[in-house]
């Protein structure tokens, strides 16, 4: 079910809870309005089938949705803008107003060129940029039209849209009459310049990208580091390469092994010599 909306706070918002919703003048309609520019017998909302459609009833000065004149049976749906005269309501479906809260939480817009630069204005709903003081985007500047363009939000994204301005929109440089914004985008209008600040949107990896991209190991799956080697026990003499060289220069030199086996050979023949003088005695 629809909620009408008065964008100027006049009243609280209306439930369209009927099959047939009147708007105008006459004390007869179900939504009276007594504004200059409101017919008798303004407009009428219809529900069929769950559906909700908006038509003219050949009023003076036309009846509008979304900035265009409609006729009839132009079929509603949840955020547009309806103008009667200079009336302007909102159409709201409440249940999905929760999600379009989040989405517009997410929308910036920040001047970096021109007047009112470096402030940052968020993004609710609708919001319409020119000199007029009836835009929520006022600025003075003398190349921008009354109302100039319209920022807006649909589908969680947010547009601009040119409302018919003697100078244009410029997108990235590119004239447009109307655009999806993303983030980074500069929207020039006379000498203004906004930057668009939004939700960060995340681009999945290529193929190609994928190949220079850095690659992450589970510690698991690296190599098992080498073994340590056990230290010596207290039971084992650790030789000081130093100490032993200097201990080896202070010996003195070993005997020849020649010179030893000689000594030993001499020993001998003295034994049986002093044996042989001892048998010569006795006989």
């Amino acid at each position: 079910m629809f909620k009408l909306h008065f964008k100027d706070g006049r009243q609280a918002p209306l439930w369209l809870v009927d099959e047939r919703f009147t708007i105008g003048q006459d004390r007869r309609n179900d939504l009276v309005l007594e504004d200059a520019g409101i017919s008798a017998f303004h407009a009428e909302i219809r529900r069929e089938n769950g559906l909700y459609y908006l038509s003219d009833c050949d009023s003076e000065l036309g009846t509008f949705v979304n900035d265009e004149r409609i006729a009839t049976r132009y079929q509603l749906r949840s955020e547009d803008r309806l103008r009667l005269g200079e009336v302007e309501l909102l159409l709201t479906d409440p249940n999905k107003t929760r999600a379009h809260v989040e989405a517009a939480q997410r929308w910036f817009l920040q001047v970096i060129q021109g007047e009112h630069e470096g402030k940052k204005f968020h993004v609710g709903g609708s919001m319409t940029f020119g000199r007029s003081v009836k835009c929520e985007l006022c600025f003075s500047d003398a190349q921008l039209s009354r109302r100039h363009c319209e920022f807006f939000l649909r589908d969680d994204g947010l547009e601009v849209k040119d409302l018919a301005s003697a100078n244009g929109v410029l997108v990235n440089g590119e004239k447009t009459a109307a655009a999806v914004l993303k983030p980074g985008d500069q929207v020039r209008m006379g000498s203004v310049v906004l930057l668009v600040i939004g939700p960060k949107v995340v681009t999945p990896v290529t193929a190609e990208e994928g190949e220079d991209a850095t690659l992450f190991v589970r510690a698991v799956d690296l190599p098992k580091p080498a073994p340590k080697t056990r230290p010596a026990t207290a039971g084992t003499a650790t030789i000081n390469p130093l100490r032993a060289a200097a201990q080896a220069q202070a010996a003195p030199a070993p005997a020849r092994s020649g010179g030893s086996a000689l000594g030993i050979g001499l020993t001998v023949v003295a034994i049986l010599v002093a044996v042989g003088v001892s048998f010569a005695f006795l006989f």
